[in-house]
């Protein structure tokens, strides 16, 4: 039977592990490099679905598996007629496994701790809301075993369950084009000892994924499956975690878990010298530029991340500047009588029709169109950066 999602490459760099490819799936191809939206409730925060097309020139959005879950649930996505129908993308879509929503609950929850080590910022947005109630009601709000994960509803303290087969089931029923094996996401503070066994147990949970997949012969027609490396920090262990992975029957893979920002490089290329050549590969939950940049040039194919419509709700826009992409925070007082574009290097709808003062005012007076605006920029400045790199690697 012809795989649902494939990939072909288009040109390889000559300087570097990059790559221009294909990603063909049944909703539309995507071009790589490229910036996966990501709407994690099947919405973009502030964005609507025909300012994704219009607007921001997406190719294709990511939900979570974790957040559809718990609401509206993925029967009433199902019954929708899947995320396509229920959210109007027209256009690839991705679910994550809710491996990170795991990590985010159990070894990092009440922590501050992100998927980069050593101080650095988060790449991803965890879940933040804590009630002591809660959590002593239950004690742990997260328990990892061989089988799967016990967790508490952020919304309500409600038990749940999650094991591979059932992340693979909600995924079937949310219906996106791509879906995610089930993972578990360490702490980058964790010990070499502690990721080394979520690593195997991760490799196993990649083969009851697999079986869980194949068993649904109408999902296999149209959904592919990418397997996720971990490791953590040890370049090792990626190499054994790839080497596993590579071996199983996965239409793409997914690198995940922690970094430091340091290591990032190495560990992808340690990675991409080992995942196959035709399978596409996506970098899961880090999308900052300088991030992207050095994802491209170590052989990845896509990214994912909250920051672009975080910093928007927040009033930080990105601009270009002579020293790259820089972010610019529109509270400061001076953007209140600066009536030039929001980024001057920037043709979007939004720099083409308002000014740095407006966006600011919006911002101070908490009116809703301001994070909308930024959301549109920050995103067209991303998705567009990624395209420019794919650009680069056609011309050679």
């Amino acid at each position: 039977m012809a795989t649902p999602v494939t990939f072909e490459v288009v040109k390889k760099s000559t300087t570097s592990r990059a790559r221009a490819g294909v990603i063909h799936t049944p909703h539309g191809d995507i071009e790589t490099p490229a910036f996966v939206v990501v709407g994690t409730k099947g919405t973009v925060k502030s964005v609507k679905p025909e300012d994704m097309e219009q607007y921001i020139g997406a190719q294709v959005a990511l939900a979570n598996t974790y957040h559809l879950y718990l609401q509206p649930g993925h029967e009433i996505v199902k019954e929708a007629g899947g995320l396509h129908q229920f959210s109007n993308w027209h256009m690839p879509t991705m679910t994550d496994s809710g491996g990170f929503q795991v990590f985010s609950l159990g070894a990092a929850f009440g922590k501050g701790v992100t998927k980069f080590a050593k101080g650095d910022e988060s790449a991803e947005e965890g879940i933040n809301i804590y009630s002591k109630e809660m959590a002593q009601s239950h004690g742990k709000l997260c328990v990892i075993d061989e089988e799967g994960v016990t967790f508490t509803s952020h919304h309500d303290g409600s038990m749940h369950r999650f094991t591979a087969e059932r992340s693979i089931e909600i995924q079937h029923d949310i219906g996106a084009d791509i879906i995610v094996a089930f993972d578990e996401c360490t702490s980058p503070t964790a010990s070499k000892e502690y990721q080394e066994e979520a690593m195997e147990r991760t490799h196993r949970w990649a083969k009851r994924s697999i079986l869980a997949h194949k068993q649904n012969y109408d999902a296999l027609k149209r959904q592919g499956l990418y397997g996720v490396v971990q490791g953590g920090r040890y370049l090792d262990l990626r190499e054994k975690s790839a080497q596993v992975l590579s071996a199983m029957d996965f239409d793409g893979f997914g690198i995940g878990g922690s970094f430091s920002k340091e290591d990032l490089g190495a560990s992808l290329e340690v990675v991409n010298d080992i995942l196959p050549e035709d399978k596409p590969r996506h970098l899961l939950g880090i999308g900052e530029p300088e991030d992207i940049f050095r994802g491209v040039h170590a052989g990845c194919d896509t990214f994912d991340c909250v920051a672009p419509t975080r910093l928007a709700r927040t009033g930080t826009i990105y601009a270009h500047t002579h020293e790259g992409i820089q972010k610019l925070n529109l509270l400061n007082t001076k953007y209140q009588r600066d009536f030039g574009k929001p980024d001057e290097g920037c043709d979007c709808y939004v720099c083409t029709n308002y000014t740095r003062a407006y966006l600011a005012h919006l911002f101070r007076a908490q009116e809703m169109l301001g994070a909308h605006l930024a959301s549109i920029h920050n995103l067209y400045t991303i998705v567009q950066y990624t395209k420019r790199l794919r650009e680069e690697i056609l011309a050679g």
